[in-house]
């Protein structure tokens, strides 16, 4: 029988300030043994600038962002939460991370087109619910420093009708835009919407 390991410790999701929950698993015995060991941190707080901070704290310490979900945790209430992970002994300080938060998709077409443009690309989104900001839209995006940077032109779908959706993602799936992601959920301006990120290549 083969013994799995898991050491856990938690980050709190404290407003303003979160602590590391570094999780390390790994096959103890067995023919197991030579498998990688994958180390992960829980990212969890109520301000969306301080998981900015926290997702390139935790990638200078070789680190990459895996998810991210927004919603209510029984003791940090509204929180995003995010994991991220990194083989034991990863390159430190090779992924740079940027956060985009808004209640406007226009404003939102806008930054990611800007961050796409600084070299970043799409890995993941969420709706969250701040104090301050209302139900928004949250993407996070990576670049890598090692690699040259590919440039994408981005679009933004939001729609209250999926019918509407459906026409629109195979509008933009004719002009060659790719689908990347999307998340459906009360936006403060735009009610109930389907919010869709594609991309496309962009010539150089």
């Amino acid at each position: 029988m083969r013994s799995f390991v898991v050491a856990i410790a938690v980050f709190a999701g404290v407003a303003g300030a979160a602590s590391p929950i570094v999780a390390t698993s790994g096959y103890a015995s067995g023919s197991w043994s030579q498998a990688p060991v994958y180390e992960y941190v829980l990212l969890a707080t109520s301000r969306t600038s301080t998981l900015e901070e926290e997702l390139n704290a935790s990638a200078d310490a070789g680190f990459r962002f895996q998810d991210v979900m927004g919603g209510e945790t029984a003791f940090g209430g509204n929180e995003v939460v995010a994991v991220m992970s990194r083989v034991e002994g990863g390159e430190p300080g090779r992924y740079e991370y940027k956060l985009l938060a808004t209640s406007r998709t226009s404003t939102m077409q806008n930054e990611a087109q800007e961050a796409a443009d600084a070299g970043f690309r799409y890995v993941g989104q969420t709706i969250f619910s701040s104090t301050f900001g209302g139900k928004e839209v949250v993407l996070i995006v990576e670049r890598d420093r090692e690699s040259e940077p590919v440039p994408f032109e981005v679009k933004l779908l939001a729609t209250s009708r999926t019918g509407t959706m459906q026409r629109e993602l195979e509008e933009a799936g004719a002009a060659g835009f790719e689908f990347v992601g999307f998340t459906v959920a009360s936006t403060r301006f735009g009610g109930s919407e389907v919010v869709s990120i594609m991309r496309r290549p962009r010539e150089r």
